[in-house]
């Protein structure tokens, strides 16, 4: 019987080992992607200019994974030595917190979830298994813990001040990025709004409404239903105004973006996207939709995957960039990478410096490149966060 305990423990502990250090490097391996490639040859010039402008991505799901972000990893896409390799100042992390498992740019419901298994596989605390509160909690968690772990290169950036120091200190020679919490689909919220208090508590600044499904605050771009905002995603938006949040749009239905728009002044963000015009997918909004959104000083981040760009490589991106300067004007075009989303791209985040090379190659300003590799995203960011 001794024996039949120990075999059974020791069977356990192999199970425990194999979900918590085998199962999560697998699944990310397959689903966060960087094509191979050869390295990408950066000229002289575009190597200077990427040294000396401020770079800025509105979008990672970095927090989401089994990583040590303070280590150079071979999976994935952002992590701290790559962000430096990169030279980025300022970087929006966001957290997901539910995800369908047909997920897909069509047409999803709610009634599954993929980040259950994740969250448990993970070994994330008890308390994120069956609340999606508690996720964005934890997430908020795990990005205060990067910054307390190497506070030299990540500071966890609030409002405006904070980001002006950040800026102060790069200006100074020192090597590290503001990171910006965000929640991708406030389904987090759990139709309490007392939870987007204890989230903003947390760092919370941008609030995604939606993501790949419709929830309690509107239609999603994916779900089944392209309602508007109901009352409490009404209520949402008003109280997050309050506090000097910024909403982000990405995911949300054509009908309920026009809403917000209609119903704050504050100029709101497009963290990861494409241009229709460019790459007609159902991910993309239409070019109208995208001019009324920076008519009100809104930001559009272009991402870099397939479904946002159907070009990924750094031509492809670029592409985008240049059709949404020519369509939205250059204060309003910025990076909006999609990095550890489940993606595939063609470079990653320590890569960013091909876009400058690509920009220098197709013609584009140096005003231009400024703007759009992060200058936009700073103004923005020191404009509209808490003051």
């Amino acid at each position: 019987m001794k024996k039949w305990k120990v075999l059974t423990v020791i069977t356990f502990l192999v199970v425990v080992a194999i979900i918590h250090f085998v199962v999560p490097a697998v699944l990310e391996n397959s689903m966060n992607i960087t094509t191979p490639h050869e390295k990408y040859a950066i000229s002289e010039k575009a190597r200077k200019l990427h040294q000396e402008i401020v770079v800025a991505d509105l979008h990672t799901d970095s927090l989401l994974w089994k990583r040590d972000l303070t280590q150079w990893s071979n999976r994935g896409h952002v992590d701290v030595p790559r962000l430096q390799a990169g030279n980025v100042a300022l970087q929006l992390f966001t957290a997901v917190t539910k995800s369908p498992a047909g997920q897909n740019y069509e047409s999803n419901d709610g009634e599954s979830d993929n980040i259950t298994a994740l969250a448990i596989a993970q070994l994330w605390p008890m308390r994120t298994w069956d609340s999606l509160a508690e996720r964005a909690l934890y997430q908020a968690e795990k990005l205060s813990r990067l910054a307390d772990d190497v506070p030299e290169y990540i500071s966890f950036v609030t409002n405006s001040t904070e980001l002006t120091e950040v800026l102060n200190k790069r200006s100074a020679g020192k090597k590290i990025t503001a990171a910006i919490y965000g929640i991708e689909g406030a389904h987090a919220l759990e139709g309490e709004l007392s939870n987007l208090d204890r989230l903003f508590t947390a760092g919370l600044r941008v609030v995604g409404l939606t993501h790949f499904f419709d929830n309690l605050l509107a239609g999603s771009l994916h779900g089944t239903s392209g309602a508007g905002l109901t009352d409490f995603g009404k209520r949402v938006v008003l109280r997050a105004m309050e506090k000097d949040m910024i909403i982000d749009v990405a995911h949300l239905s054509p009908r309920a973006v026009s809403e917000v728009l209609a119903m704050i002044d504050k100029p709101v963000v497009l963290s990861h996207g494409g241009m229709k015009g460019v790459c007609d997918t159902s991910r993309n909004l239409e070019d109208e939709l995208m001019k009324s959104i920076v008519a009100k000083g809104g930001l559009i981040g272009i991402g870099f995957w397939d479904g946002a760009a159907c070009d990924t490589s750094p031509i492809g991106v670029v592409k985008s960039i240049r059709y949404a300067i020519d369509m939205l004007g250059v204060d309003h075009v910025a990076l909006g990478s999609d990095y550890d989303g489940s993606t595939e791209v063609q470079f990653d985040i320590s890569e960013l410096a091909v876009l400058t090379h690509t920009m220098i190659e197709q013609g584009f300003s140096e005003e231009e490149i400024r703007k759009v590799m992060g200058g936009n995203t700073i103004r923005f960011f020191l404009a509209n966060l808490p003051k």
